[in-house]
């Protein structure tokens, strides 16, 4: 018993020793370090808008005609249909889905309504058409993906084909020229000098930014991206969430369709083959995890407009981009 407690004495006689000569240990260096994360964070959130606002000055120095009126309601014109489909589509990825079949949906779209419009000679008929045709498809693809247990890439890309398909059978390969007087008004129409389609565009981000930031829905949809299986013990409808999302995606995609045949007049089959992965870009550059559970419909909409600028640049700059 004594040579015990001498041995304790001893091993204490060394710690008290060791922090004499290193200091005391801090509990919060032992602590994991909060600040990797933090910066991984800040990164996520503004990246987008540090790129954003360095590009935008660059472009305002370098060139005369940037800052200018006309060259931004331009591109913001140019943009809008692409601003439509990925703020659709961020809803979609929080939500731990993906959607590649919104450049068939676009194409369908556009063609619905311009056969729509002729057949009926009425422009409001054939918009709702060609919209209505999008959020079918939509909601075909959550269908898919919640009672079919499929992984939507599967879905997706297999309904992409098939829609693809039945846009070719409707216009036979060819153009469906639409003459139908009002038709261009939502793609060429103006209100207060500005053109329609950037008013559609910018209130369909502000309702969709509303919806899942101040809203129980948009709960719901980060919830069910973030951790499924909680969510669902929680009494989050993980399924019936993760299905809107897409049928609200299939509606932006008709609406960008829609907006696009209207603005040139003429219905077409193989268009959006590259505004899906212009949309799914603008998503990831904006700071929206593709595994889920984070995003924000603004950050699209800044990374939807630093591709536009980055384009933009190339033709204001005179620069080769091949």
């Amino acid at each position: 018993m004594p040579d015990e407690q001498q041995a304790a004495a001893h091993d204490q006689a060394v710690l008290q020793e060791k922090l004499a000569v290193d200091g005391s240990p801090d509990l919060d260096e032992r602590k994991p370090s909060k600040r990797p994360r933090f910066q991984l964070e800040w990164l996520r959130e503004y990246a987008v808008v540090v790129s954003f606002l360095a590009l935008f000055i660059t472009l305002t120095f370098s060139s005369d005609v940037f800052f200018t009126q006309r060259n931004l309601l331009n591109i913001l014109d140019q943009w809008s249909d692409t601003g439509i489909i990925a703020c659709g589509g961020t809803l979609v990825i929080i939500a731990g889905g993906f959607d590649l079949s919104v450049g068939s949906i676009f194409a369908l779209s556009g063609v619905t309504a311009a056969i729509v419009t002729l057949s009926t000679g009425s422009p409001l008929v054939g918009s709702l058409a060609g919209m209505g045709m999008g959020t079918l498809w939509g909601i075909g693809n959550g269908v898919g993906v919640t009672l079919g247990r499929v992984n939507p890439f599967i879905v997706t890309l297999a309904t992409s084909i098939i829609i693809t398909g039945v846009a070719l059978s409707f216009t036979h390969g060819n153009l469906i020229h639409v003459t139908t007087p009002g038709f261009d008004v939502l793609g060429r129409g103006k209100w207060f000098g500005i053109r329609i389609s950037i008013f559609v565009f910018l209130a369909f981000a502000a309702i969709l930014s509303y919806v899942l930031s101040r809203t129980v829905i948009g709960r719901y949809i980060y919830a069910a991206g973030g951790n499924p299986e909680a969510a669902r013990l929680s009494g989050v409808p993980v399924g019936w969430v993760r299905a809107g999302t897409f049928a609200l995606s299939g509606l932006s995609a008709g609406l960008g369709g829609v907006l696009v045949a209207s603005r040139v007049s003429v219905g077409q089959a193989d268009t959006g083959s590259q505004v899906v992965l212009l949309a799914i870009a603008a998503i990831v550059i904006g700071g929206t995890s593709i595994f889920g559970g984070q995003g924000a419909v603004w950050r699209t909409v800044l990374g939807v407009l630093l591709f536009a600028m980055v384009g933009h640049a190339f033709n204001l700059l005179g620069i080769d981009a091949v």
